[in-house]
């Protein structure tokens, strides 16, 4: 089972406690893991009117962030209180993908914790936003918050993939087992698991194909292979059998309608990033991303950073 040391809060700029907050303190609770809270504040207008006047902008911009400092303190004051190991920063910087990134690499979480920033499809068509770069980009699992309905989750579902072998996803299914399991243990909630057949791998090639367009012994035994591997995994992992669920469908809409109609807190499931046309395998992610049912945390393979 993993330990996890240490959990990354990227807070907004805004000074509201949000449902992140929450659900990272009830994470850091559970694990025992040291949480840090970290937000990124920058003025435009402060910025600006240090290229007239250093000093005077330097002394502005600090006092500014003293602002800032306090109330980041002051959530982590009630924090303390409760027993958790938790420590604040405010950096002076834009929230950009580059700058939040690099602060994630040189932290080392274990686990990054931000909430889910809904953006429109419109605006979508014309830049990716931050949660679907770090979604791609974070080397660490990535949790994004929606409404957090219970700060520590209750029900939680390990989606995962097996129409790849595991060689492929460079054992990305045993990632996401591994730390839905360890979270379910540490917050005492119910664990499900979910396999949605529907795409399938042949031979060495990165290239999905439907498995209704297989001839018939050969979708049998593609179905018979991912129904064995899936108990393997579940039997491994200790999940009751009442709790494996395997479907057929499009993997996005199913996974996204099974956790509505059965009120998971919390979604696992995992993403493979490839530079080229089939960028995340299956794009299952980044579409229940976009549709999010309940909070989701996004794991990667090993490899992808290595």
């Amino acid at each position: 089972m993993l330990k996890l040391k240490r959990i990354l809060l990227i807070a907004p700029t805004e000074m509201t406690r949000t449902p992140a907050f929450d659900r990272a303190q009830s994470l850091a609770s559970a694990t025992g893991a040291l949480l840090h809270i970290i937000s990124f504040d920058y003025v435009q207008a402060l910025a600006v009117a240090g290229l007239f006047n250093h000093d005077a902008m330097a002394q502005a911009r600090e006092g500014y962030l003293q602002v800032h400092r306090h109330w980041l303190e002051q959530q982590a004051r009630f924090q303390r209180c409760i027993g958790l190991q938790v420590t604040t920063e405010v950096v002076w910087a834009k929230s950009t993908p580059a700058h939040v990134l690099e602060y994630v690499n040189d932290f080392h979480a274990d686990l990054v914790i931000k909430d889910t920033h809904h953006v429109p499809a419109l605006d979508r068509a014309f830049h990716r936003p931050l949660d679907w770069l770090l979604l791609r980009d974070c080397p660490a699992p990535l949790h994004l918050v929606t409404d957090a309905r219970e700060p520590k989750p209750l029900k939680i579902l390990a989606a995962i993939d097996l129409s790849h072998l595991e060689e492929l996803s460079h054992g990305l299914n045993d990632r996401i087992l591994d730390l839905a399991s360890t979270l379910a243990a540490a917050c005492g909630s119910v664990l499900h698991v979910l396999n949605v057949s529907s795409w399938s791998v042949l031979g060495d090639s990165d290239v999905s194909v439907p498995t209704l367009s297989l001839d018939v012994s050969l979708r049998e035994a593609v179905n018979d292979t991912q129904e064995e591997a899936f108990e393997e995994l579940a039997e491994r992992y200790g999940i009751e059998k009442k709790h494996r669920h395997l479907l057929t469908g499009i993997p996005h809409q199913v996974i996204g309608l099974f956790a509505r109609q059965n009120a998971f807190d919390m979604v696992v499931l995992g993403t493979s990033y490839h530079h080229g046309i089939d960028r995340f395998i299956g794009s299952t992610a980044e579409s229940v991303l976009n549709r999010a049912p309940c909070s989701l945390t996004i794991i990667k393979p090993l490899s992808r950073f290595n």
